[in-house]
């Protein structure tokens, strides 16, 4: 079975929108499945929150550090 990667690139969503979106993607994904989050700013707000609902269930990795754009 082929699986693709969900690609979330917020920076086109309201502000309000931005993490309720990465939770919903996050919802969807199987045991061991990934996403990445394109941002105009290091998403760092969104990695607290990711660890405080699921604490050491996930990896942070950045794909890409600004100063424009951040992907993790």
């Amino acid at each position: 079975m082929l699986t693709t990667t969900p690609e979330i690139d917020v920076r086109a969503l309201p502000p309000a929108h931005r993490h309720p979106t990465v939770f919903g993607v996050m919802a969807g994904l199987q045991p061991g499945g990934s996403m990445v989050v394109t941002s105009d700013h290091d998403p760092m707000s969104l990695r607290r929150q990711i660890e405080t609902r699921h604490p050491e269930q996930f990896v942070w990795d950045y794909l890409e550090q600004g100063p424009e754009v951040w992907r993790v």
